[in-house]
């Protein structure tokens, strides 16, 4: 069922897309994308106007690029992402504004929390008479 929910749309500059691995936790789910090279600002993630979990990439070229350009030609060249997009519908119990994301090791991780379900009947509380 969770994989018929979180169906993915791709769109990519490039023949090869990064590879992503979705997981299901007990409290949450979490999106991994493989990013080698890549920094944080290299991405731009997003809640789109339809609820929809977007993942964007552009390899911004720096000075060293462009050095490398200069003294060397590429060969072959493989892992060249340029541009990148994805589309994540997300299920219904995901906690959209508690969305948090981070990068390590070359993996960008996307935290999406579950909504919490506040459905003990057996806490007690007073209920004021007005």
């Amino acid at each position: 069922m969770f994989s018929a929910i979180f169906s993915i749309i791709t769109t990519c500059a490039v023949p090869a897309a990064p590879a992503i691995n979705v997981l299901e936790g007990r409290n949450d789910y979490r999106v991994e994308l493989a990013a080698p090279g890549m920094r944080k600002e290299d991405f731009r993630i997003t809640i789109n106007s339809e609820g929809d979990l977007e993942i964007q990439m552009e390899k911004r070229h720096n000075d060293s690029d462009s050095q490398k350009a200069n003294e060397y030609r590429f060969l072959r060249r493989e892992f060249n992402y340029t541009r990148f997009s994805q589309t994540l519908i997300l299920p219904d119990d995901v906690d959209k504004e508690k969305i948090e994301a981070k990068m390590s090791d070359g993996v960008l991780t996307i935290i999406l929390p579950k909504v919490r379900e506040e459905n003990d009947p057996k806490i007690s509380h007073s209920i004021n008479i007005e």
